[in-house]
């Protein structure tokens, strides 16, 4: 069975990629989101949960440590998984994610968050380079992603 890593942050795009679900069932599934008072009880509903360090870039001090500690710790769980693919919804945590897989020839899927109607984030900004394929979930995004694909929302 195809191992397959799903990695969000937490909040709305943790929410977006629990609604894959389905597909989760299909596949060998791991999820990979931050660490916080909010997504301790994922274990109790999902197998194959794995945490990495919470940060945001609103503290301009800490947030270069948390970065690199998060990238650590994404080496770990990459290597310690080993997924054929790798689907994400965002949001920064998933960078150092898609570097890892893309060095290391994994498919890529990169699906932009359902929030942003008219303009890019900076995750699929950067995710858009180095994706497979990128999906969206307006169409109104074609313009700004031209290779990315349309299947509609994902609630």
């Amino acid at each position: 069975m195809k191992k397959v890593l799903f990695i969000s942050s937490t909040g709305g795009h943790l929410e977006q990629l629990l609604n894959l679900k389905e597909t989760m069932e299909v596949f060998d599934a791991y999820i990979v989101t931050e660490n916080n008072r909010t997504t301790k009880n994922l274990k109790e509903k999902y197998n194959n949960v794995n945490y990495l360090p919470f940060f945001s870039r609103q503290n301009k001090w800490t947030f270069p440590f948390v970065f690199i500690g998060v990238f650590f710790k994404s080496l770990y769980l990459f290597f310690k998984i080993n997924p054929e693919v790798i689907v994400s919804t965002g949001a920064g945590c998933v960078i150092p994610m898609f570097f890892i897989g893309k060095i290391f020839g994994k498919k890529l899927i990169f699906i932009e968050t359902f929030s942003r109607t008219d303009s890019k984030t900076l995750t699929g900004k950067i995710c858009y380079l180095l994706a497979d394929s990128f999906i969206v979930q307006w169409k109104g995004l074609l313009n700004l992603y031209p290779k990315a694909k349309y299947f509609g929302p994902i609630y």
